[in-house]
């Protein structure tokens, strides 16, 4: 072969070796999830409602993430959900492999000067949230007190996971704001709290989101096993018309704006992220895959047999939240901390 042809021949091969490398890159691009396995890491115990919509959610993501991943549910309580939020932040791969499942009473801790909360949730890659999540203040079936009314008249125990999550923190924002005598009694696990009610360990719980009992707990919903006494959010919730809005119970004009400050969690509901410094192409691989997901019928269809309520709100929308939040002047924010028995300084 002459030196013109070989070198004719080595441009075709080196420009079919470019194509081919290319054409990979491309593929990488287009799936970059193929291959890969994706550990959905749950901050919470297993059984609770946080655990059921993570786990239904893991198990339609594949289908719509190219390359099909096979996704790993892996449950790590502590701390309230403190240790698994932690840990994603700081310790969690950054390789698009691990997904968040966190509670959102977490999310202002930074700004309350929580010195446990060791991240900024504003540096997450957030995905979504399959649902809002309002919550109730309830007392036994057998309580005598069935009204929020009759809570003002004596002290009532309630039972929580720890000092930061919704069950903590609410019934010191109603006793606050409208004398109530909740006590708060911590320490349980997820599904101890509730069983703590059910042997009459304690007379309620005040910061239980009405999602997670249908999920976690629907007899307690079929049997009228409950007097609900109160509900959070701006509107009442479908199912519970009758049941007083906290909002509409407090008159001052400073206590309803510390409120919107305080139920932006809420509205962030069941938030799901990803570790700070994912590959930007795998977050929008994962927040598309998401919305899909929150359009899929067979997901629909498992999350109305679980009595999952979906309601979804996306991972933009998200930061948008969270941003507003952190960008809330200092003032109004040491109130809400103060509300809340924190200390921000």
């Amino acid at each position: 072969m002459s030196i013109r042809r070989l070198s004719a021949h080595a441009l075709v091969c080196a420009a079919i070796s470019i194509g081919a490398l290319a054409s990979a890159d491309a593929n990488a691009q287009d799936a970059p999830y193929k291959g890969k396995q994706v550990r959905m890491v749950i901050a919470s115990g297993a059984g609770g409602g946080y655990d059921t919509y993570a786990r239904v959610l893991s198990r339609h993501m594949p289908r719509h993430l190219a390359g099909n991943p096979n996704f790993v549910d892996q449950n790590m309580p502590g701390a309230s959900g403190m240790a698994a939020t932690n840990w994603a932040y700081a310790v969690a791969p950054k390789d698009g492999t691990v997904i968040l499942a966190t509670y959102n009473a977490l999310l202002l801790e930074p700004l309350f000067g929580n010195k446990s909360a060791t991240y900024d949730p504003r540096q997450y890659e957030w995905i979504g949230s399959i649902s809002k999540q309002q919550n109730i203040c309830m007392t036994w079936h057998s309580s005598a007190v069935k009204t929020i009314e009759q809570a003002k008249e004596r002290e009532i125990v309630v039972a929580a996971t720890g000092a930061t999550g919704n069950a903590a923190t609410l019934p010191k924002i109603v006793n606050a704001m409208l004398g109530t005598k909740f006590k708060v009694v911590g320490g349980y696990e997820t599904t101890e709290s509730r069983l703590a009610v059910e042997r009459g360990e304690a007379e309620g719980i005040c910061g239980l989101s009405w999602s997670t009992l249908k999920a976690s707990n629907p007899d307690w919903v079929k049997n009228n096993r409950m007097n609900i006494m109160l509900q959070t959010g701006a509107t009442a919730q479908a199912e519970l018309p009758n049941v007083p809005l906290l909002l509409d119970k407090v008159t001052d004009a400073n206590d309803k704006k510390l409120l919107e400050l305080l139920f932006v969690p809420e509205d962030m509901g069941r938030p799901f992220a990803m570790p700070p410094g994912t590959p930007k192409p795998m977050v929008t691989a994962m927040r598309r895959a998401f919305d899909a997901v929150m359009k899929d019928k067979a997901f629909l269809a498992e999350g109305e047999k679980a009595q999952l309520e979906v309601d979804p709100v996306s991972g933009e929308q998200m930061e948008r939240m969270l941003k507003s939040a952190y960008d809330t002047p200092p003032a109004l924010v040491d109130k809400a901390a103060d509300l809340m028995g924190r200390q921000t300084k």
